[in-house]
């Protein structure tokens, strides 16, 4: 349900080998410090989400946390690996998300914002993903975006075997000050991925990197206005570092070893 808050910090909580967590038209929800992983698909049912209502909930894939028709969410140092879906899906017109100091390993789908190349709804959808490390075994979707405003600021992406970020239907992506690292094959250098579409179908699309650090060949190609962050209001999102700082400002990401009495 809404205003609620999820806080692991000081325990050492996993959710894993079931059903994931499902945020459903809710509001004002922070997820924080969770381990998530070996999430399997389950069949759905009544489900009790307040003290006077018992409401149907459908089946779900196996994701590790979906936010449907959500708003108001914030995700913050989580753990998720290895999960039968997606790590992340947020979806059915969710905004006003964001994914921060988190750590993703072991997965080949790991975020997916937006479901559907026609649910227009999703056009409103504003999401940012800020500090998160993209480590080991990831493969793509680090998010792949439908539609919408992704704001992915100073992570790390030390990982990936097909592609970082992607994306179809016109999504706006203002990369800052993120680090990407690619791997050593030659056709895996590139971190953007418009699937098979020709340049003529996404040249508007804005699809910006500004202060990104590349490794080891990593290149991102742009397209639309390259001021498009002014356009869309650079100064009421989060201000990003240089990308060569990426490596201090996730040190943390995931959950944190928090001790009772001492500050996390």
């Amino acid at each position: 349900t809404s205003d609620k808050t999820i806080d692991a910090r000081g325990a050492n909580v996993h959710i894993c080998k079931g059903a994931g967590i499902t945020i459903q038209f809710a509001r004002n929800v922070i997820i924080h410090g969770l381990h998530i992983h070996h999430i399997k698909p389950g069949n759905g049912g009544m489900i009790r989400d307040a003290e006077n209502h018992i409401g149907l909930r459908t089946a779900s894939d196996g994701d590790g946390i979906s936010l449907f028709g959500a708003t108001n969410i914030w995700l913050d140092h989580l753990s998720l690996y290895d999960c039968s879906d997606g790590l992340i899906d947020v979806i059915q017109g969710s905004t006003a998300v964001t994914i921060s100091n988190c750590h993703f390993t072991d997965h080949t789908d790991v975020m997916l914002f937006g479901a559907s190349d026609s649910y227009v709804a999703d056009e409103k959808m504003q999401i940012t993903v800020a500090l998160n490390h993209f480590g080991k075994g990831l493969v793509e979707r680090m998010p792949r975006c439908r539609l919408g405003f992704i704001h992915v600021v100073n992570n790390d992406y030390t990982h990936w075997f097909m592609y970082a970020i992607g994306g179809s239907s016109h999504p706006t992506i203002i990369s800052q000050g993120n680090r990407y690292s690619a791997s050593g094959s030659y056709v895996t250098k590139e971190v953007t991925s418009r699937g098979y579409l020709p340049p003529e179908q996404w040249k508007k699309w804005n699809w910006v990197s500004q202060g990104d650090q590349f490794k080891n060949g990593a290149y991102f190609t742009p397209s639309g206005d390259s001021n498009a962050s002014k356009l869309f209001g650079a100064n009421k999102m989060m201000p990003f570092k240089p990308g060569r700082l990426v490596p201090k400002l996730t040190r943390y990401a995931g959950t944190l070893h928090c001790r009772i009495g001492r500050p996390c």
